[in-house]
């Protein structure tokens, strides 16, 4: 069994998305560790990348804060295993493909290993060049997470076939950030992908409040918050790991089981 399928053994999963070293490296091993208190099943961690296409301007913001206070790929590593020493939920990296590539492939993948990461995200990689990259993370037993926008019935279900870990369900077209509404058919896209796999799906992408992660997740088996954790941590700074603890406990509190 994927290290990651345990996220979804006790229901719906909640998965929460923090940059690493925003606003510095200590406060945000603190916010992650306090999201995994309150709830989180799985912890996206983000590396701070200087042209992050698929973020908005919350998530943008954040990397800026993490790259002007000096944050690498390494203190990455490091905060990962410093996490899966306290912590025995699923990490995930989110970060984008140039950063694996100056890193090498190999090199990156097997430091995320020993640092206790089970699957990597990143949004720019094409599906149909996917392979180069998988075949060196299945040597490491790291999951490639797809994501699946809301395009064709027979895309979506070419990509879900072959996901491994869960599925990235992406709720609008665009970037990341807080929605009032989502107008996606999110119910319809969900039943093409779970008619081809058993992997789990986990709708994300401007997903913030109580009321949206009981409607969602009804029929996907979790749901991923980004932006509205990282806007408390903006708002709050140092001060924001209590925060996102109580804000990570009311969204759990509000799934369907």
């Amino acid at each position: 069994m994927s290290n990651i399928a345990r996220a979804f053994e006790n229901g719906k999963a909640f998965i929460g998305f923090a940059t690493a070293g925003d606003p510095d490296m200590e406060t945000s091993e603190h916010v992650m560790l306090q999201m995994a208190r309150g709830g989180c099943d799985l912890i996206e961690i983000g590396i701070p990348f200087s042209d992050p296409i698929a973020e908005g301007p919350v998530i943008q913001a954040a990397d800026l804060r993490s790259l002007s206070a000096g944050t690498t790929t390494d203190d990455a590593f490091a905060l990962a295993a410093r996490l899966s020493a306290q912590t025995e939920i699923p990490l995930v990296f989110m970060t984008y493909l140039n950063v694996l590539f100056k890193y090498g492939y190999d090199a990156f993948l097997r430091k995320a290993k020993q640092s206790g990461i089970s699957g990597v995200i990143v949004p720019d990689l094409p599906y149909e060049e996917k392979d180069e990259l998988s075949c060196v993370a299945d040597k490491y037993d790291i999951d490639v997470i797809s994501l699946i926008a809301p395009t064709s019935e027979q895309r979506i279900q070419r990509i879900a076939k072959e996901a491994k870990g869960f599925i990235y369900e992406v709720s609008s077209l665009g970037v990341t950030g807080i929605r009032d509404e989502i107008k996606t058919d999110l119910k319809s896209v969900t039943d093409a992908i779970k008619s081809v796999t058993d992997t789990p799906v986990a709708i994300g992408f401007g997903i913030s409040t109580p009321n949206q992660a009981a409607e969602y997740s009804k029929y996907a088996d979790g749901i991923i918050v980004g932006s509205a954790i990282v806007k408390i941590v903006a708002q709050y700074g140092k001060n924001a790991p209590e925060k996102v603890y109580e804000y990570v406990k009311a969204m759990k509190g509000a799934m369907k089981k």
